[in-house]
């Protein structure tokens, strides 16, 4: 009996070495793995980009972790990032396609889909569709301007109390990228806003949560009645909103005359070029991404920028007084007054830079066998780009971890760009949102400064900086009291 129990163990010991994942010749180093969980437990922790840093600190800035059994590369500093995004760009500019984002996306869009001819069709059309949509043109501010005053008017009514910015901001960025997509806005307390919002802030949260990275990790749970399900449900209304816009829009559209982006789109469907990766499927889907990229970041970066704003008054003040100067006599901002205000610049840079929205970014895979700082790296490899490590880089900034425009000013107050600013990430994946970021956050923060005063409520006690991981970087939830400045 003894003897039987014995040789269980052994063999039960054995096959869990079967199954603890190895890595291959000259891959990066790492921690030790776990039989089938890998290195989970480092990207399912409380605070994984801390657990990150110190890997870091041990193995470098390019060192391996497994996700059950699948290999994934991290890359830290600029160094690394730069010659992984930009110098072997099209090695890293894959996307793994195994992960609950894919199947909830169905593989179609634009942001996840595996680098290929479909992405390339799809990013060339969506920028050029952009621009002729008035990206950086007078045509866009307007859209932004128009949902401003929505916002202006609701600060207005709270003028001398606190309010709870989050919805705000988020409405506001939702209904500029609805008006370019759909050629419409919808009412702060509209039924389908309110939907769309709560779906997406749903479906963010589960698939950059643990739950996403068991699903993702050990295929074998995925059939199983877990919290990842929810998502998928999410997304079914999603995608039939998306439905629904793009059948009224067939409806209601004159060939050639396109009103929106959506318009545009089924005019390209028109052309019906046999070999052609166009498709509603494929419309559906690109609602969806370029929804995404246009909204979260942009108002989430305005949540962090404005907690930092009452809580810095010296700086708040400063940049009204350059906006004093620079639009006198004017109605409202233009983007082109960007170039007249320097510490402008840098204040919303800075914003950018201490909100990190985006953490690790989206995750990238090899498109074929390649190297890294002297590393192999096989086709198919999973790689997450450390943010994080990079904004707030030792030696790339004069203050690299506190908030402090003078990150972005040089010895003259001129308005200077470091290469290591790259919070959209870097390359022929970078955010195809960020032109239209760039824009919504100069003439939002610009236009709500000139206007009021934010200051931290008295009774709010002390801030908390401290962000909450999640689908993405946001600040704790907050009040701001609100003065219409003389």
């Amino acid at each position: 009996m003894f003897i039987s129990i014995v040789l269980l163990w052994f063999c039960l010991g054995f096959i869990l070495l079967q199954l603890k994942p190895r890595r291959p010749k000259n891959f990066p180093p790492g921690p030790p793995t776990l039989p089938v969980l890998g290195n989970l437990r480092y990207l399912t922790s409380k605070n994984p980009l801390k657990d990150l840093e110190k890997l870091r600190q041990s193995y470098g800035d390019v060192y391996s972790l497994f996700l059950g059994s699948k290999p994934a590369v991290l890359i830290s500093g600029l160094k690394a990032m730069k010659e992984a995004m930009v110098v072997k760009a099209t090695d890293f500019a894959g996307r793994p396609q195994d992960l609950l984002i894919g199947d909830l996306t169905q593989r179609k869009g634009v942001i996840l889909v595996d680098y290929g001819s479909l992405w390339r069709d799809h990013r060339r059309f969506a920028l050029m569709t952009l621009r002729n949509f008035g990206l950086g043109k007078k045509s866009m501010e307007e859209r932004i301007h128009e949902e401003i005053q929505f916002t202006v008017k609701t600060l207005e009514k709270s003028v001398g109390k606190t309010l709870s910015p989050q919805v705000m901001f988020h409405n506001a960025a939702s209904n500029i990228i609805c008006k370019v997509l759909f050629g419409t806005r919808y009412e702060y307390d509209d039924e389908t806003l309110r939907v769309i919002v709560r779906c997406f802030t749903e479906v963010n949260r589960i698939a950059n949560g643990p739950w996403a990275m068991l699903y993702d990790s050990v295929p074998s749970v995925r059939r199983l009645p877990l919290p990842f399900n929810k998502a998928f449900k999410n997304m079914e209304v999603l995608l039939s909103l998306s439905a629904r816009f793009v059948s009224e829009h067939k409806k209601s559209r004159i060939p050639g005359k396109p009103r929106d982006f959506v318009d545009c789109y089924l005019d390209e469907l028109d052309k019906n070029k046999e070999d052609s990766s166009f498709s509603e499927d494929q419309l559906r889907s690109m609602n969806f991404d370029l929804y995404l990229a246009g909204t979260d970041t942009t108002s989430t970066t305005l949540l962090t920028g404005f907690l930092y704003l009452m809580n810095f008054p010296h700086i708040q003040e400063r940049c009204q007084q350059e906006i004093d100067v620079v639009l006198e006599g004017k109605d409202r901002a233009t983007f082109e007054d960007r170039h007249s205000m320097p510490y402008m610049q840098a204040v919303i840079h800075e914003m950018q830079r201490v909100a990190n929205i985006l953490p690790l970014s989206s995750y990238h895979c090899t498109t074929k066998d390649t190297e890294l700082m002297g590393y192999s790296i096989p086709r198919g490899t999973m790689i997450i780009q450390n943010l994080t490590s990079v904004l707030k880089e030792e030696g790339q900034w004069k203050f690299p971890h506190e908030f402090n425009p003078e990150n972005f000013l040089n010895e003259q107050g001129d308005f200077v760009k470091p290469e290591a600013f790259m919070p959209f990430s870097a390359g022929p994946r970078i955010c195809p949102g960020e032109g239209l970021a760039r824009m919504e956050l100069f003439l939002i923060t610009v236009t709500l400064l000139r206007k009021f005063r934010f200051l931290w409520p008295e009774d709010a006690g002390e801030p908390d900086f401290t962000p909450i991981f999640g689908a993405t970087l946001s600040p704790k939830p907050y009040n701001m009291k609100v003065q219409l400045r003389s």
